[in-house]
């Protein structure tokens, strides 16, 4: 059987640097089929659509909200052929009834030891509409190494760089935090992977930088230990999103290898001027995530921000308008009070506001949004203080031997991949 796997563009933000990390989906997507799967793989964000017309079967995977207009294109394309359609991943769930329009089957959930039979089902002729299982999540030991064989990872670097390896750690998360989506799609309880088989697949990943993309490592503590601890003689370098704030992780954390973490920072309290200080005491760099347009943000409170972010010495900032994504506790309280303002998934970005603030205009939302980026990058540029993380980890790779330069067509991917 050959497959056409596709993951497909998206509008890109007018104020970030455009750079492209691996994709996480397609590749532990990729990992559940059974054997003797031919799969082509094509990243439209890097590199142009081509249609396999000898492929039994297409399937699209969609993380993001803002990528499904371009899916439903590549879809109906296909479904044109005669060629049957499978959906799956984060925004697919997200939007089922929606995507059902445009597919044969849609797959909700997380896909190990349920491929098998879906495509059981797909060669008798027998695919059904929808495999749904939400809240049924498989044996978490069931999660293997991701198949990165069908990605090239000549498509992804920057001005000669090597861009992170995305892996994970664990599902689920038990915070409910009100933009986000975690809770609905990976369920609230934390599902942490044995760290042994973890271990197992940082060791197979050629690449020295990673990006643990888990919602949080903040939930276990001994759990945290026993990973970081097992992590350290690899002597990766790694991003992650936040980190428990505590004096042992956040030791073990930088012994091994944290580079710089992703911090929310949502006010000017002294609680995130400390947490910023703790964890640039141990080295570890740090992103400030700055969502911007929620209720107790007008204009004062958001100049307010930017300045306290230069102030605490922030190394980069990412700033993002509040998107009320499907599912999301804020959508469903948007949606209650009649706040939400647009459908069009295109301006899902979070660079555009989609609702009505309650204390500004949608227009100066976005004139705010704007001018944060402006002020927070003036006296130097996205580029220049992602260089500066960049050497950081540089100097720490060649302290300990893992420094290597990036040499386009060594350690090649092929787009096909037998699996």
């Amino acid at each position: 059987m050959k497959l056409q796997l596709v993951y497909p563009s998206w509008p890109k933000l007018e104020k970030q640097t455009e750079f492209h990390l691996p994709p996480h989906g397609p590749v532990v997507f990729a990992a559940t089929l059974p054997d003797g799967i031919e799969i082509t793989f094509i990243d439209e964000n890097v590199q142009p659509f081509e249609t396999d017309a000898l492929a039994d079967l297409i399937c699209i995977s969609v993380m993001l909200t803002c990528q499904l207009p371009r899916a439903f294109d590549i879809a109906d394309h296909y479904r044109s052929m005669g060629k049957p359609v499978l959906f799956g991943g984060i925004a697919v769930m997200l939007h089922a009834d929606e995507v059902a329009a445009h597919a044969d089957s849609v797959f909700l959930g997380e896909a190990e030891g349920r491929m098998e039979q879906v495509l059981k089902d797909f060669t008798r002729g027998r695919l059904q509409p929808t495999y749904n299982y939400m809240n049924n999540f498989p044996d978490i030991s069931l999660v293997g190494t991701a198949r990165r064989q069908i990605l090239n990872h000549d498509h992804y670097n920057y001005r000669g760089t090597q861009m992170l390896d995305l892996v994970h750690a664990s599902r689920g998360c038990r915070f409910n935090c009100f933009p986000c989506c975690n809770g609905f799609l990976g369920g609230r309880q934390f599902r942490p992977r044995p760290v042994k088989k973890v271990i197992e697949e940082m060791e197979a990943i050629p690449n020295n930088r990673l990006f643990v993309v888990d919602n949080s490592l903040a939930h276990d503590k001994d759990w945290l230990i026993e990973l970081f601890t097992a992590m350290k003689p690899l002597k990766k370098k790694w991003v992650s999103h936040p980190l428990m704030d505590n004096d042992l992780v956040l030791k073990l954390a930088a012994e091994a290898g944290c580079w710089y973490v992703y911090q929310a920072v949502f006010d000017t309290s002294e609680t995130i001027k400390n947490r910023i200080q703790r964890l640039h005491d141990h080295g570890i760099g740090v992103e400030g995530t700055i969502l911007l347009g929620t209720d107790d943000h007008d204009e004062t409170n958001i100049r307010n921000l930017v300045e306290f972010l230069t102030r605490i010495k922030l190394d980069m900032a990412e700033f993002t308008i509040l998107t009320p994504f499907p599912k999301s506790p804020i959508r469903k309280q948007f949606t209650k009070q009649g706040r939400i303002l647009s459908n069009n998934w295109l301006d899902y970005t979070c660079g555009k506001a989609v609702f009505q603030p309650k204390n500004m205009t949608p227009e100066k939302l976005e004139y705010l949004y704007n001018w944060a980026w402006d002020t927070f990058y003036a006296e130097g540029g996205y580029q220049t203080k992602m260089g500066e993380l960049f050497f950081k980890v540089i100097k720490q790779e060649i302290l300990d031997g893992t420094y290597r330069r990036y040499n386009p067509g060594k350690n090649r991917r092929f787009k096909k991949a037998m699996v």
